[in-house]
């Protein structure tokens, strides 16, 4: 017997995908999230196909990302990009609005969106202002 996951609690590869299309929904028609809208591609398929992958195996579902595109060394990757406390709200805008829609327990919600400040945090590479 697996232990659950929270992946599993959510719902599987349906509910990720959905809080992936939510996030991006959100990214691209927010004037709030505009900053962090301008960093990427005009086409968000891409960045949505990364974050599913990386969502996956970070909420203990099939390590997807690390299949394909090894460790996720999500600072290095993030560091050519400017992010500050801005950005880092921007980002938690969204996702705090996609975790909304996703039907969860209350408290697997409030530590989704703890584990996901405290990481978009460790985005960081501005000084605040």
């Amino acid at each position: 017997m697996t232990n659950p996951t929270p992946y599993s609690h959510l719902g599987g590869e349906q509910a990720v995908r959905l809080l992936v299309d939510r996030f991006y929904f959100y990214m691209d028609t927010l004037p709030e999230a505009r900053g962090i809208r301008d960093m990427h591609q005009p086409d968000l398929s891409s960045a949505n196909s990364k974050l599913f992958k990386f969502l996956s195996g970070w909420l203990g579902g099939p390590n997807l990302f690390m299949e394909e595109f090894g460790h996720p060394m999500l600072r290095a990757r993030h560091f050519p990009f400017r992010i500050g406390e801005s950005e880092r709200d921007q980002w938690m805008l969204c996702m705090n609005k996609a975790l909304a829609e996703i039907p969860m327990i209350p408290e697997l919600e409030t530590n989704i969106k703890n584990a996901l400040q405290d990481l978009s945090t460790h985005m960081m590479n501005q000084e605040p202002a």
